[in-house]
């Protein structure tokens, strides 16, 4: 029966997930991540270093148990240590800590081709690990490393060992499948196997990921006896990394009638400064922590959740801290809009909704994402439009940007129907566009604004793949301004450029003679 079981959770990511590649949190950053997995997220153990690694090792394990003194937690932070009397005890206790997870050999294989002992010289070493750490008051939880394969290929060794350290003042023995090698239907049994034959011992189970069946395997541990998972947060740890932490309470909550004690609203906030520490980016699918993960990016599940949340399951974001959100771009459609226009406080008329749609559709083409905080630019962008009548508009470009050699562009304006060409080259793309503008103008013998400003700016986030927004003001006896938005920062000049030219067209009226053969009859009926 499981019914109201408490599962213990003991988060190693300041050891285990240490040993990721490239990861090293500095003294400073360990003692930030202990405060917050202890003191926010509520782990019920931390497991924050290896004995006798580094000086710096050391320090940060000093920061944390001075810390963890003062608020009472001393008894909740543990440091692996080895069989080596008396070293990892005599560390343990210069660092200020009072839990030591003894490294034993779960398997016959490690134990005699790595310390090439016989399991009673190896038992005898470990009582005497255990008796210097009780004389010092240390408390002792013991690992066996390898046990996976110990249970598959020298299960009486292993079962030995275990049965021998029910005899020694132990508070946990904990089981790794240090080489992520286990099925779930393995997990099952060697849990069902030793839990039958120990009933009173507490058993903690360290799942690796190698075969992405970490959270698989947890779950089967703590239906048949486990009495405490061990997890790091993002799933750091060495190759394919450990049981996440973030999975492993979802699922706990989700799937069994088992009792935790992590909050979890305090997960996103721990897994980002994880994040920013480590510098091991989270893929934007990973489950619960991921950036796409609460993000609904068809139309169609917009629709669903409007209708009655018919896209949502259990994992609901604001559990973890996090929010749903709904993406924009080719495939959104006008209930993803919606959604976002809410979020904003923003609602359109329904001309002006088609439209916005519209451009996201386009600019979805050009961009992987459009996102919430792009949408106040695109809806500036499109009633900016609404309110130009387009007479003039560019039909093609090419441009050139070459080191050494001037950029130059070629140009086809299309104005009232009629298709003008030029060629130009300046300082940079722009100007080199402006130079073609204002020969076709000066064919046409009229007279272009001044530019009087050039403004550039990204919505919020700062990313390379961000739109632009460029904002230009002009001076053609009054003072105006037009907006471009294109993720190429040139192409949003352009767009700003071609509004200018259609305002300022409004200001003169009427096109050339020759302009008003090529738009005939419709001119003279807007005209008339």
């Amino acid at each position: 029966m499981t019914a109201g079981k408490r599962i213990e959770i003991m988060d190693t990511t300041l050891r285990d997930g240490e040993q990721t590649s490239s990861v090293s949190f500095l003294p400073s950053e360990k003692l930030q991540i202990a405060k917050l997995l202890l003191d926010e997220l509520k782990v019920d153990r931390i497991e924050v270093a290896s004995a006798r690694v580094s000086d710096g090792e050391l320090a940060g394990v000093q920061k944390i148990t001075h810390w963890a003194a003062e608020k009472g937690y001393l008894d909740r932070v543990e440091v692996l240590g080895f069989v080596d009397t008396p070293a990892s005890v005599d560390w343990l206790l210069k660092a200020g800590a009072k839990v030591m997870n003894l490294l034993t050999k779960g398997s016959l294989n490690h134990l005699t081709h790595q310390l090439k002992k016989t399991p009673e010289q190896h038992f005898e070493d470990i009582q005497k690990s255990i008796e210097y750490a009780q004389e010092n008051g240390i408390d002792i939880n013991v690992y066996l490393e390898d046990w996976s394969n110990g249970m598959r290929n020298s299960p009486e060794y292993t079962i030995d060992l275990i049965a021998f350290l029910t005899t020694q003042p132990v508070k946990r023995i904990m089981l790794p499948d240090t080489l992520g090698l286990l099925s779930p239907e393995e997990t099952k049994t060697y849990f069902i196997q030793i839990t039958t034959e120990f009933p009173n011992t507490h058993f903690d189970f360290h799942a690796h990921n190698d075969y992405d069946l970490s959270i698989a395997n947890v779950m089967e541990a703590i239906m048949h006896g486990a009495s405490g998972i061990h997890t790091t947060v993002n799933g750091l740890g060495e190759r394919a990394g450990n049981a996440p932490l973030e999975s492993v309470v979802a699922v706990i909550k989700d799937f069994t009638d088992l009792e935790i004690g992590v909050k979890e609203q305090k997960i996103y906030r721990v897994s980002k400064l994880v994040e920013q520490f480590s510098g091991q980016h989270i893929p934007a699918n990973k489950p619960v922590v991921g950036e796409n993960v609460f993000t609904q990016t068809a139309g169609i599940h917009a629709d669903g959740d409007n209708k009655k949340n018919l896209y949502f399951n259990d994992l609901l974001p604001e559990r973890f801290g996090r929010q749903r959100k709904y993406a924009l771009g080719k495939t959104s459609g006008k209930a993803n809009i919606l959604k976002n226009l809410e979020e904003l406080g923003i609602s359109l008329e329904q001309d002006e909704l088609t439209k916005v749609t519209q451009r996201i559709i386009e600019l979805g083409d050009k961009k992987e994402r459009v996102t919430t905080e792009d949408l106040p630019y695109i809806i500036s962008d499109v009633l900016q439009n609404n309110s130009i009548s387009k007479n003039i508009h560019i039909e093609g470009y090419h441009m050139t940007h070459s080191k050494g050699l001037k950029p130059s562009v070629q140009l086809r304006l299309n104005i009232y129907g009629k298709s003008y060409d030029a060629t130009a080259t300046g300082d940079g793309q722009y100007d080199s566009f402006m130079r073609a503008i204002k020969k076709i103008y000066k064919s046409r013998k009229r007279q272009l604004p001044k530019l009087i400003d050039y403004h550039v700016s990204i919505p919020p986030g700062g990313k390379t793949d961000a739109f632009v927004e460029t904002v230009i003001t002009w001076d053609y006896g009054k003072i105006f301004k037009t907006k471009g938005l294109d993720p190429d920062q040139t192409v949003a000049a352009m767009m700003a450029t071609e509004k200018m030219l259609n305002i300022v067209e409004s200001f003169n009226q009427t096109p050339t003679k020759e302009e008003s053969k090529f738009y005939g009859n419709e001119y003279r009926a807007v005209a008339g």
